[in-house]
């Protein structure tokens, strides 16, 4: 991952209510979850839960597809998984770990 997607999606989860959003689509699991039940659950207007997703899809973090008239939201699970991935790729490097990866 380029360090430029990384701090984007990093700013992007750097909101409150962004980051509300993400981690009630992680919880919910790769269904996803509509929209209309996500601004109910978290008890953000329509509006600015559409601002919201926006921001997360811009940098890869969310999806969505359309089901009938429903419109349905995934976390991209890759995205964060690349995103922890990317975060700890050099954990203790310097101080010369044998085993990096059980830094994870």
């Amino acid at each position: 991952m380029k360090i430029d997607d990384a701090a984007a999606r990093l700013e992007a989860l750097g909101n409150t209510t962004r980051l509300k959003i993400y981690r009630a689509l992680i919880r919910a699991g790769h269904a996803g979850m509509p929209a209309g039940k996500l601004s109910e659950k978290l008890k953000v207007a329509a509006s600015t839960m559409s601002y919201h997703l926006k921001e997360l899809m811009m940098v890869g973090l969310v999806t969505q597809r359309r089901a009938g008239k429903t419109l349905f939201c995934h976390a991209e699970y890759d995205t964060m998984q690349g995103l922890v991935d990317f975060l700890v790729a050099e954990c203790c490097v310097e101080e010369g770990c044998a085993d990096t990866k059980s830094a994870a």
